[in-house]
């Protein structure tokens, strides 16, 4: 049976929070340091929980984590806490696997990442038309505008041709089955994942590339909080 014969596919949203954020050099991991007022998965999260249809959001934390369930938005009812793992597939997988319970395999599962609270509603939504007809899935990203070089021992070899590059965002969009059971088989055959269109790539299946936008962020450095802090007065 084809997913058009079958009911709608719910809309499902997966965090990846378990890391600790090292090369930012905080006393906390990344997701948890303020930022306008609240945290940084805070605002995330209040991003993703006004996408329109969304059944409900996963997100994976460390066992360790103390700073979860001191934060208002943990009480969230559409919020689901799982165990995270020490590597990001690891942790999407565990959220996949709880939600196999409650979600069928064709709903589709939206994978974003903790650390990116600029993302925009409008982007989100445009995400969702662009792939809700497309029989993998796809992921938002921007073009690489900076010329790229190639570098050994520091030194320039040659510069790469940027023209078919792009910087892969999230959220990233698929099937839960198909997304599950490729990140499932990659980490048992040992393959190097890093992000979830990575896990798909790895066996064959070609995501779609949306264009998003480049204020879309990952907090990484420090100097990334004070870039966020802009992007969001600017309400973007």
């Amino acid at each position: 049976m084809t997913v058009s014969n079958q009911q709608a596919p719910a809309y499902w949203v997966v965090v990846p929070a378990a890391g600790i954020g090292a090369r930012m050099g905080a006393d906390c991991p990344k997701q948890y340091l303020p930022l306008l007022n609240k945290t940084v998965i805070e605002h995330t999260l209040s991003r993703l929980l006004a996408v329109r249809g969304v059944a409900g959001v996963y997100v994976a934390l460390s066992p360790d984590d103390t700073y979860w369930r001191q934060l208002p938005i943990a009480d969230h009812p559409a919020i689901y806490d799982v165990a995270g793992a020490a590597e990001r597939a690891g942790s999407v997988l565990n959220a996949l696997v709880a939600l196999t319970s409650v979600a069928k395999p064709y709903d589709w599962v939206l994978v974003h990442d903790a650390a990116r609270p600029c993302i925009t509603l409008v982007d989100i939504e445009l995400l969702i038309r662009g792939v809700a007809d497309h029989p993998v899935g796809g992921i938002l990203g921007v073009p690489v505008s900076d010329t790229l070089k190639m570098v050994s021992d520091g030194n320039i070899l040659y510069t790469t041709d940027r023209r078919a590059l792009w910087q892969a965002q999230t959220p990233q969009m698929f099937r839960l089955g198909l997304l599950h059971d490729c990140l499932q088989r990659a980490l048992v055959e040992g393959k190097t994942i890093t992000d979830e269109a990575s896990a798909l790539e790895a066996f064959g299946y070609k995501p779609l590339m949306v264009k998003g936008r480049s204020s879309n962020i990952k907090i990484t450095y420090p100097d990334d909080l004070a870039i966020a802090s802009f992007l969001l007065q600017q309400n973007t």
